[in-house]
């Protein structure tokens, strides 16, 4: 059985409620980011352990917030090691506008994995105005107004997380099998 873990960092609930789904679908641990950036001795034991790293960060001005980074930069002692390497990988993110950059944290987190010699998983949904509806290859992208709270995230985009967990996990399973 393979072991997937979901971490991430949110703001203001947005990111925390797709990291849920997400997680649902993977069937994955959740590990949230603390407001300071930092995760405990555990829960990097439990990412050390995992076959699969599903990364979630809001897109604050056209990238991951200050506190993902912060985890990121840490987890150079992880490269350091090859420790992730041939991990599977995958991202999410979400912002208040429809393109809101959120491509850049995407690909912030498909170079991170790649600097990690992890195996990224890109989506499988095509675009049908609901599942994947902003047209994402490379993760999940969900979005709500600025003054939404996170039960406004349109469920299409909840689903879409939820789908893209369930992918990553399987991808995760083939390459151990």
């Amino acid at each position: 059985m393979t072991k997937t873990v979901v971490i991430f960092h949110s703001g203001y609930g947005h990111t925390q409620r797709v990291a849920q789904f997400v997680a649902e679908g993977a069937d994955a641990q959740l590990i949230t980011i603390d407001a300071d950036g930092n995760i405990t001795d555990a829960e990097w034991d439990a990412l050390d352990a995992a076959d699969a790293i599903i990364m979630g960060s809001p897109t604050y001005m056209g990238m991951a917030s200050w506190q993902f980074k912060k985890f990121a930069d840490a987890s150079s002692k992880r490269w350091f090691v090859s420790g992730w390497k041939d991990k599977v990988a995958g991202g999410f993110t979400c912002s208040a506008n429809l393109s809101g950059d959120k491509l850049s944290t995407l690909q912030y987190f498909i170079t991170l994995a790649m600097q990690q010699g992890m195996v990224w998983v890109g989506q499988s949904a095509m675009n049908d105005g609901s599942i994947n509806r902003l047209g994402s290859s490379s993760g999940v992208m969900a979005q709500v107004g600025p003054t939404s709270p996170a039960e406004d995230i349109p469920q299409g985009d909840l689903d879409t997380a939820k789908a893209y967990g369930a992918r990553v996990a399987q991808v995760a399973a083939k390459l151990r099998g």
